[in-house]
Protein backbone atom coordinates (compact mmCIF):
# COMPACT_ATOMS: atom_id res chain seq x y z
CA UNK A 1 0.00 0.00 0.00
CA UNK A 2 3.30 2.41 0.90
CA UNK A 3 4.75 1.71 -2.04
CA UNK A 4 1.26 2.14 -3.99
CA UNK A 5 1.01 6.00 -2.95
CA UNK A 6 5.01 6.51 -3.09
CA UNK A 7 4.03 5.63 -7.19
CA UNK A 8 0.97 8.07 -7.21
CA UNK A 9 2.94 10.57 -5.54
CA UNK A 10 5.69 10.42 -8.15
CA UNK A 11 3.73 10.16 -10.87
CA UNK A 12 1.95 13.48 -9.52
CA UNK A 13 5.33 15.17 -9.40
CA UNK A 14 6.42 14.26 -12.68
CA UNK A 15 2.92 15.70 -14.03
CA UNK A 16 3.65 19.11 -12.46
CA UNK A 17 7.17 19.28 -13.78
CA UNK A 18 5.80 18.51 -17.01
CA UNK A 19 3.22 21.41 -16.99
CA UNK A 20 5.50 24.09 -15.58
CA UNK A 21 8.70 23.51 -16.83
CA UNK A 22 7.89 24.76 -20.63
CA UNK A 23 6.21 27.99 -18.92
CA UNK A 24 9.20 28.52 -16.78
CA UNK A 25 11.86 28.44 -19.55
CA UNK A 26 9.92 30.97 -21.65
CA UNK A 27 9.75 33.56 -18.40
CA UNK A 28 13.80 32.63 -18.14
CA UNK A 29 14.08 33.97 -21.69
CA UNK A 30 12.14 37.25 -21.14
CA UNK A 31 13.87 40.19 -21.31
CA UNK A 32 14.32 41.89 -18.17
CA UNK A 33 13.58 45.67 -18.04
CA UNK A 34 16.84 46.68 -17.86
CA UNK A 35 17.29 44.63 -21.26
CA UNK A 36 14.82 46.26 -23.14
CA UNK A 37 15.99 48.34 -25.57
CA UNK A 38 14.98 51.84 -25.38
CA UNK A 39 13.29 53.27 -28.02
CA UNK A 40 12.44 56.62 -26.50
CA UNK A 41 14.92 58.44 -27.87
CA UNK A 42 14.36 61.39 -30.44
CA UNK A 43 13.96 60.38 -33.79
CA UNK A 44 13.44 62.98 -36.62
CA UNK A 45 11.11 61.91 -39.60
CA UNK A 46 12.31 58.30 -40.19
CA UNK A 47 14.90 58.07 -37.61
CA UNK A 48 16.21 54.92 -35.83
CA UNK A 49 15.10 54.92 -31.59
CA UNK A 50 18.40 55.46 -29.47
CA UNK A 51 18.71 51.27 -29.82
CA UNK A 52 20.51 49.85 -31.72
CA UNK A 53 17.60 48.75 -33.48
CA UNK A 54 16.69 49.17 -37.56
CA UNK A 55 14.85 52.55 -38.41
CA UNK A 56 11.71 52.09 -39.36
CA UNK A 57 10.23 52.51 -42.93
CA UNK A 58 10.13 56.12 -44.17
CA UNK A 59 6.47 57.28 -45.54
CA UNK A 60 6.05 57.24 -48.99
CA UNK A 61 3.48 60.05 -49.43
CA UNK A 62 6.21 62.73 -48.68
CA UNK A 63 7.56 63.22 -52.10
CA UNK A 64 9.95 65.76 -51.40
CA UNK A 65 13.99 64.89 -51.77
CA UNK A 66 15.11 63.34 -49.22
CA UNK A 67 18.13 64.29 -46.80
CA UNK A 68 19.97 61.80 -44.59
CA UNK A 69 21.55 62.52 -41.89
CA UNK A 70 23.74 58.95 -41.18
CA UNK A 71 25.75 58.63 -37.85
CA UNK A 72 26.02 57.48 -34.52
CA UNK A 73 23.87 58.73 -31.21
CA UNK A 74 25.27 62.47 -32.22
CA UNK A 75 23.14 62.19 -34.61
CA UNK A 76 20.28 60.27 -33.15
CA UNK A 77 19.91 62.58 -30.80
CA UNK A 78 20.59 60.39 -27.49
CA UNK A 79 19.20 61.61 -24.08
CA UNK A 80 16.98 64.58 -25.68
CA UNK A 81 13.29 64.86 -26.01
CA UNK A 82 11.38 63.77 -29.18
CA UNK A 83 12.37 66.73 -31.96
CA UNK A 84 15.29 67.71 -29.99
CA UNK A 85 18.10 66.02 -32.50
CA UNK A 86 20.31 68.03 -34.88
CA UNK A 87 18.36 66.63 -37.72
CA UNK A 88 15.00 67.98 -36.38
CA UNK A 89 16.48 71.48 -36.06
CA UNK A 90 18.46 71.06 -39.63
CA UNK A 91 14.50 70.38 -40.97
CA UNK A 92 13.44 73.82 -39.45
CA UNK A 93 16.07 75.75 -40.50
CA UNK A 94 15.88 74.07 -43.74
CA UNK A 95 11.99 74.86 -43.90
CA UNK A 96 12.32 78.31 -42.45
CA UNK A 97 14.60 79.50 -45.47
CA UNK A 98 12.71 77.94 -48.57
CA UNK A 99 14.23 74.15 -49.04
CA UNK A 100 11.56 71.71 -49.89
CA UNK A 101 13.99 68.92 -48.13
CA UNK A 102 12.68 66.26 -46.08
CA UNK A 103 15.28 65.55 -43.24
CA UNK A 104 15.71 61.78 -42.71
CA UNK A 105 17.45 60.88 -38.89
CA UNK A 106 19.56 57.65 -39.57
CA UNK A 107 21.39 57.78 -36.36
CA UNK A 108 21.73 54.53 -34.45
CA UNK A 109 23.50 55.24 -30.78
CA UNK A 110 26.69 53.09 -30.30
CA UNK A 111 27.34 52.51 -34.30
CA UNK A 112 30.93 52.16 -35.35
CA UNK A 113 31.99 53.43 -38.74
CA UNK A 114 31.84 49.35 -39.30
CA UNK A 115 27.88 49.75 -38.52
CA UNK A 116 27.57 52.32 -40.70
CA UNK A 117 29.15 50.25 -43.98
CA UNK A 118 26.77 47.11 -42.88
CA UNK A 119 23.72 50.51 -43.36
CA UNK A 120 24.53 51.71 -46.53
CA UNK A 121 21.79 49.47 -48.35
CA UNK A 122 19.27 51.01 -45.80
CA UNK A 123 20.34 54.65 -46.67
CA UNK A 124 20.76 54.19 -50.28
CA UNK A 125 17.26 52.79 -50.54
CA UNK A 126 15.71 55.87 -49.66
CA UNK A 127 17.53 57.88 -52.57
CA UNK A 128 18.92 61.02 -50.92
CA UNK A 129 20.09 63.88 -52.64
CA UNK A 130 22.30 64.34 -49.62
CA UNK A 131 23.70 62.41 -46.81
CA UNK A 132 25.65 63.85 -43.90
CA UNK A 133 27.63 61.66 -42.32
CA UNK A 134 28.92 61.74 -38.79
CA UNK A 135 30.70 58.40 -37.64
CA UNK A 136 34.05 57.53 -35.80
CA UNK A 137 33.21 58.44 -32.28
CA UNK A 138 32.93 55.13 -31.22
CA UNK A 139 35.43 53.47 -33.31
CA UNK A 140 38.12 56.25 -31.41
CA UNK A 141 36.35 55.72 -27.61
CA UNK A 142 36.67 51.90 -28.28
CA UNK A 143 40.72 52.67 -29.29
CA UNK A 144 39.97 50.65 -32.60
CA UNK A 145 42.65 50.76 -35.23
CA UNK A 146 42.61 53.89 -36.91
CA UNK A 147 43.23 51.96 -40.51
CA UNK A 148 40.08 49.97 -39.57
CA UNK A 149 38.07 53.25 -39.39
CA UNK A 150 39.76 55.27 -42.17
CA UNK A 151 38.95 52.13 -44.72
CA UNK A 152 35.14 51.81 -43.28
CA UNK A 153 34.76 55.57 -43.69
CA UNK A 154 35.92 55.75 -47.44
CA UNK A 155 34.03 53.38 -48.60
CA UNK A 156 30.95 54.64 -46.55
CA UNK A 157 31.40 58.10 -48.58
CA UNK A 158 32.46 56.80 -51.81
CA UNK A 159 29.73 54.34 -51.89
CA UNK A 160 27.67 57.20 -51.32
CA UNK A 161 28.95 59.07 -54.01
CA UNK A 162 29.32 56.38 -56.70
CA UNK A 163 25.47 56.40 -55.89
CA UNK A 164 25.33 60.24 -57.42
CA UNK A 165 24.51 61.39 -53.83
CA UNK A 166 26.22 64.67 -52.38
CA UNK A 167 28.04 64.15 -49.10
CA UNK A 168 28.94 65.84 -46.21
CA UNK A 169 31.51 64.81 -43.86
CA UNK A 170 31.05 65.68 -40.06
CA UNK A 171 34.42 65.15 -37.95
CA UNK A 172 34.80 64.54 -34.06
CA UNK A 173 37.38 64.38 -31.51
CA UNK A 174 38.76 62.26 -28.25
CA UNK A 175 39.69 63.26 -24.94
CA UNK A 176 42.99 64.09 -24.36
CA UNK A 177 43.91 60.78 -22.22
CA UNK A 178 43.84 58.73 -25.22
CA UNK A 179 47.13 60.06 -26.35
CA UNK A 180 48.59 62.51 -28.78
CA UNK A 181 49.64 60.29 -31.92
CA UNK A 182 46.37 58.75 -31.41
CA UNK A 183 43.73 61.57 -31.80
CA UNK A 184 46.05 62.93 -34.15
CA UNK A 185 45.86 60.04 -36.13
CA UNK A 186 41.92 59.83 -35.48
CA UNK A 187 41.76 63.59 -36.66
CA UNK A 188 43.45 63.34 -39.43
CA UNK A 189 41.10 60.63 -41.19
CA UNK A 190 38.52 63.26 -41.41
CA UNK A 191 40.37 65.64 -43.65
CA UNK A 192 41.97 63.37 -45.80
CA UNK A 193 38.90 61.89 -46.70
CA UNK A 194 37.34 65.03 -46.82
CA UNK A 195 40.30 65.97 -49.47
CA UNK A 196 39.74 62.92 -51.42
CA UNK A 197 36.48 62.48 -52.57
CA UNK A 198 35.90 66.49 -52.09
CA UNK A 199 33.43 66.67 -49.91
CA UNK A 200 32.60 69.82 -47.55
CA UNK A 201 33.57 69.04 -43.78
CA UNK A 202 32.58 70.25 -40.37
CA UNK A 203 35.76 69.03 -39.07
CA UNK A 204 34.22 69.01 -35.04
CA UNK A 205 30.63 68.45 -35.49
CA UNK A 206 30.46 69.76 -31.56
CA UNK A 207 31.88 73.08 -32.74
CA UNK A 208 30.35 75.70 -30.11
CA UNK A 209 29.06 73.52 -28.18
CA UNK A 210 31.31 70.98 -26.46
CA UNK A 211 32.03 73.13 -23.42
CA UNK A 212 29.78 75.38 -23.48
CA UNK A 213 27.54 76.02 -20.58
CA UNK A 214 24.28 74.45 -20.94
CA UNK A 215 24.97 72.74 -24.44
CA UNK A 216 26.45 69.29 -23.11
CA UNK A 217 24.55 66.83 -21.23
CA UNK A 218 25.81 65.67 -17.93
CA UNK A 219 27.86 62.64 -19.34
CA UNK A 220 29.70 65.73 -21.47
CA UNK A 221 29.42 63.69 -24.28
CA UNK A 222 26.12 64.54 -25.99
CA UNK A 223 24.81 67.89 -26.89
CA UNK A 224 21.68 68.88 -25.42
CA UNK A 225 18.54 70.19 -27.22
CA UNK A 226 20.07 73.61 -27.32
CA UNK A 227 23.62 72.43 -28.37
CA UNK A 228 22.19 70.45 -31.31
CA UNK A 229 20.53 73.73 -32.43
CA UNK A 230 24.21 75.12 -32.75
CA UNK A 231 25.11 71.83 -34.66
CA UNK A 232 22.16 72.52 -37.28
CA UNK A 233 23.45 76.02 -37.56
CA UNK A 234 26.54 74.79 -37.71
CA UNK A 235 25.36 72.23 -40.61
CA UNK A 236 23.43 74.18 -42.86
CA UNK A 237 26.12 76.27 -44.61
CA UNK A 238 27.82 72.92 -45.76
CA UNK A 239 24.38 71.52 -46.73
CA UNK A 240 22.52 74.57 -48.63
CA UNK A 241 25.05 74.50 -51.56
CA UNK A 242 24.32 71.06 -51.80
CA UNK A 243 20.41 71.86 -52.62
CA UNK A 244 18.20 73.52 -55.30
CA UNK A 245 15.29 75.80 -54.09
Amino acid sequence: MRRTVSVAILAVLSLLVAVLLPSGCRADKTAKPSEVADSSQPIAESAAPDAASLPSPVATSDKRPVIVCFGDSLTAGYGTDLGQSYPDYLQTDLNTEGYNYRVVNEGISGNTTKDGVDRLDTVLALKPVVVVVEFGGNDGLRGLRIEDSRTNLDKIVATLKASGTKVVLAGITLPPDYGPDYIKQFNDTYAMLAAKHHVPILPFVLKGVFGVDGMMQADRTHATSAGNQIVAKNMLPLVKPLLKK
